[in-house]
């Protein structure tokens, strides 16, 4: 199995307008390793700062407030879909930089609940945003609605042709 960097994780996220919670493995053959010390050192130079990341979150949020069309009486519900994006965002990044620095350490069977245990985090972060998310959408115009669900649905369907996890 391998991790996708935390930069891959952010532009994973960050096309399907979700939080930085959208995080995946991909499955891939059995192979021989490089030593655990040169591989968590290269994993860990291909990594965002957790500034960098934050920036990448935060240039998303205001593309999509501009999508949307987010109004100052809105204010209170953006506010709040924004924290928990940029709370989910953080709490991924230190959750599998955990994940990092055991992974070495791991039996097959402690790497398969591991990742079981970050599909449940994910889960929940996802969850919170779509509350966070209701709440904003039920204060939207009809015509923010319908601009809400196409960019939506385009983020979605382009991350679908390119083979990216898409959201249940």
């Amino acid at each position: 199995m391998k991790i996708i960097t935390t930069g891959r994780i952010a532009a994973l996220c960050l096309g399907l307008s979700l939080p930085l919670a959208a995080v995946a493995q991909e499955p891939r053959a059995a192979s021989v390793q490089a030593p655990a010390a040169a591989t968590n050192q290269a994993r860990r130079t291909q990594h965002l700062t957790q500034e960098q990341m934050m920036q990448q979150v935060e240039t998303h949020l205001a593309a999509l407030r501009t999508q949307l069309g987010i109004t100052p009486a809105q204010e209170p519900q953006w506010q709040e879909f924004a924290k928990v994006q940029r709370d989910n965002a953080i709490a991924m990044r230190q959750r599998f930089t955990q994940r990092g620095t055991q992974l070495a350490q791991m039996s097959a069977a402690d790497n398969m609940m591991d990742y079981a245990q970050i599909t449940e985090l994910l889960a929940q972060e996802r969850m919170r945003l779509a509350t966070a998310f209701r709440g904003l959408y039920d204060v939207m115009s009809p015509e923010q609605k319908q601009r809400a669900d196409v960019v939506f649905r385009t983020h979605q369907q382009q991350q679908h042709r390119r083979g990216a996890p898409r959201p249940s």
